[in-house]
């Protein structure tokens, strides 16, 4: 999936590689846009990803298939961003569709040329759809990984139409039941429903690698902290409280460094979302497992055991009570953040050396936030 940046610079001068350093804000804003545009293509969405959305087209009028192309062509149009898509009765098979409408595209003879870029696979011929599904490796379906692909070989199923031909009772007694729901969802009967909402995380982390190697406990602080507050915003987003924090540091694997890997869990003492109990967490794991003389080049947080914020479990009060002055206060942190910008407020444990810290990452080779940022928005003149 990837390489270390070191390891490949030198295909910059002899291929003339191009590197762009991750730039999230743009990659956020230019999603939005695509889901938007896409989310005209029926009455219900599900975003999966950043790139990837579910939608239910029933009872839309019409040729569905210049339906997508229409809306397909729109967001190249408007985003710029090229896109598959690929429609059928349940998620299991419009994702297979979406991946024959990209092959087909971008490897010509691989499948029809009709199916390129919108693949519809319920207009398919019973002749047709089998042939299409006998050209597809059964790795290419939605939840078989390495493993299962092996097993699967092992087994004689090689391709999408050997895995639809078996009995899900088979399957699900040889494999898992999670696999037979797969080879339903194949069959045409729907088991993933379409979800209205994003599901709740059961954990939520935020890691970075640094931009260059931390020895210092100081900015490991910092950088715990940061996480913390950018892991803490999640989880009240998403309306949850965490019962543990778990925080780590290690070493690069890539360096002939002296090797370091520790993590460790804390509990908080009551489920909360607010970012200076969580933040206190991390800083009070990070002091523990820190050791001096090591080129730390990556840290994170970790959020666990999360519930919702509808649930609490009461004590004995032995103290003044200030949750809900808590509560209101992260409300407001919360708003002043989002409406001024990221980092307008924050717990002071992150220090006030700039948004270039020495743990920051790079960034060198980042492009502009053309949509996002005043600053970096492109100036045509005539």
């Amino acid at each position: 999936m990837g390489a270390p940046w070191f390891k490949i610079q030198h295909f910059a001068d002899s291929e003339g590689l191009v590197a762009l350093s991750a730039n999230f804000a743009l990659y956020g804003d230019l999603s939005d846009r695509m889901m938007s545009l896409a989310a005209g293509l029926g009455p219900k969405q599900e975003i999966y990803s950043i790139d990837e959305s579910f939608i239910d087209l029933t009872g839309m009028p019409g040729d569905l298939v210049e339906r997508c192309r229409k809306v397909r062509s729109r967001i190249l149009r408007w985003v710029g961003i090229p896109c598959g898509i690929g429609i059928c009765a349940t998620k299991t098979l419009a994702k297979l569709a979406n991946h024959i409408a990209k092959t087909a595209e971008r490897k010509p003879g691989s499948y029809p040329s009709h199916l390129a870029q919108v693949c519809n696979l319920a207009a398919l011929s019973a002749e047709e759809l089998r042939a299409v599904l006998v050209a597809t490796p059964v790795n290419e379906v939605w939840g078989v990984g390495r493993r299962i692909t092996e097993q699967l070989t092992e087994a004689g199923v090689c391709t999408v139409q050997d895995l639809i031909e078996i009995d899900p009772a088979t399957v699900r007694r040889r494999w898992s039941v999670v696999l037979e729901r797969t080879v339903r969802e194949l069959q045409g009967v729907s088991c993933i429903g379409l979800e209205d909402g994003p599901s709740i995380k059961k954990e939520i982390a935020s890691t970075r690698s640094f931009g260059h190697a931390v020895t210092e406990l100081v900015d490991l602080i910092e950088a715990v902290t940061e996480f913390s507050s950018r892991a803490a915003v999640k989880l009240r987003k998403q309306g949850s409280l965490a019962n543990q924090v778990m925080c780590f540091a290690r070493t690069s694997p890539f360096r002939d460094d002296p090797q370091f890997s520790r993590s460790i869990t804390v509990p908080l003492r009551r489920p909360t979302s607010d970012t200076a109990a969580i933040a206190g967490a991390a800083v009070a794991g990070i002091r523990a497992i820190y050791r001096p003389g090591f080129n730390f080049a990556k840290a994170g947080v970790m959020l666990l055991d999360l519930q919702p914020a509808s649930m609490h479990q009461s004590e004995l009060i032995l103290e003044d009570d200030q949750e809900a002055d808590k509560t209101r206060l992260m409300t407001i942190f919360d708003q002043l953040n989002r409406r001024y910008g990221q980092g307008t407020i924050q717990v002071a444990s992150i220090g006030l050396t700039g948004d270039r810290r020495l743990w920051s990452m790079k960034q060198e080779r980042r492009t502009p936030a053309y949509t996002t940022r005043w600053a970096d928005m492109l100036v045509v003149r005539a």
